[in-house]
């Protein structure tokens, strides 16, 4: 059987460049080499496109240490075509794609802007479609959308650039409580997030959230075990057995703690609970995947209280493929091999692909 022909796109204009870098690693290491040609395609922090061999980073599992070589093999995009191809410019060779895998995290990878792209290139590609990634990104959008569906998440408010003036810290502090977090809307890997408890470190944190973004959230803290539940599936999604992040006192789930400090949050997966209660969890994963228009895989964050509530707190669309992610994590414990996975989500872009194909684009 002829092997398909699937890009790995990584890197990118993000401040979570560092971490696709690991995850696209991991990914490439994983991908069933009997079934699959990987095209590596790194994207550098200009948003250039270049076609890379198998040593494409500097090999470290370390953020602040990893960096993506160079390479001189620069790729433009062909639009237009049955086939999605991008070209590469030195020597005009066409390069042939029958999927992508983005591991892109945050801006210009998560939030939409390269599935729209690829949608564009008829190029199916994993994950969640263009709407789902927006909203998802957005933190914003994706709480008034969980509100709406009835899908209990944190209190906050919003706030654009341009009406920094109106943040006020006794009013918010009367609305929502101390501690509370700042995080900007548009931003994953914690960048950016602040737990507050004063008003010099409230100060501070807008600033700090501002850097990453023109509109940040301000949430009320939720007392509570940090959950995470993996989903699999297109119509009909798939929930992994559940984890747990378990961080020192007093401390959350920092960049830090999540990429660089070993001693700064344990993975627990699975997590021992009552059946009811992982069945609840469960079934709300779904809920709240769904009624953000989700598809492929996400990972969906929660918390769970001492009286037995939940919240969620956000679902990633491009979860960490790091060798110490979750997401991955969890379908092992739940009896998928990360070979396995990556070949399932590769299975599911193309067959919603060739669905969306089927659609009329002629009316007569």
């Amino acid at each position: 059987m002829k092997k398909l022909n699937i890009g790995i796109l990584f890197g990118g204009k993000s401040a979570e460049h560092e971490i696709s870098l690991i995850s696209a690693q991991n990914v490439y290491n994983s991908l069933d080499k009997k079934k699959y040609q990987a095209i590596l395609i790194g994207i550098d922090k200009k948003g250039k496109w270049f076609l890379h061999n198998k040593n494409f980073t500097t090999n470290s599992n370390d953020p602040k240490k990893i960096k993506l070589k160079k390479s001189l093999r620069q790729l433009a995009i062909v639009v237009g075509q049955d086939r999605g191809q991008l070209l590469q410019i030195s020597n005009k060779k066409t390069i042939h794609l029958d999927a992508i895998f983005p591991v892109l995290h945050g801006t210009f990878g998560e939030d939409g802007t390269v599935q729209g792209l690829l949608k564009l290139l008829n190029i199916p590609f994993v994950g969640v479609d263009l709407l789902g990634s927006a909203v998802c990104m957005d933190k914003d959008i994706a709480k008034k959308l969980l509100t709406q569906a009835k899908i209990p998440n944190a209190k906050f408010v919003t706030f654009n650039s341009f009406e920094k003036e109106k943040i006020n810290f006794n009013k918010i502090k009367k609305e929502l409580g101390l501690p509370l977090f700042i995080k900007p809307a548009n931003m994953g890997s914690s960048v950016g997030i602040n737990r507050v408890d004063n008003q010099r470190k409230f100060v501070l944190a807008i600033k700090d959230a501002f850097q990453y973004d023109n509109k940040i959230i301000i949430e009320e803290f939720i007392k509570g075990r940090e959950i995470e539940c993996a989903i699999l599936g297109n119509e009909k999604p798939q929930a992994s057995l559940i984890g747990e992040i378990v961080t020192p006192q007093n401390k959350f789930y920092s960049y830090d703690a999540k990429y660089t400090d070993e001693k700064g949050a344990i993975l627990k997966a699975p997590v021992d609970l009552p059946k009811p209660m992982i069945y609840k969890i469960q079934s709300l994963a779904i809920q709240a995947f769904q009624a953000l228009e989700c598809e492929g895989m996400s990972r969906v964050d929660m918390f769970l209280t001492k009286s037995g509530k939940l919240y969620i707190n956000e679902i990633n669309t491009i979860p960490g493929f790091t060798n110490i992610s979750m997401y991955p994590k969890l379908w092992e414990k739940t009896g998928i091999s990360q070979t396995k996975l990556i070949t399932k989500l590769i299975n599911l872009a193309i067959q919603r692909f060739q669905k969306q194909s089927k659609l009329k684009t002629t009316f007569k």
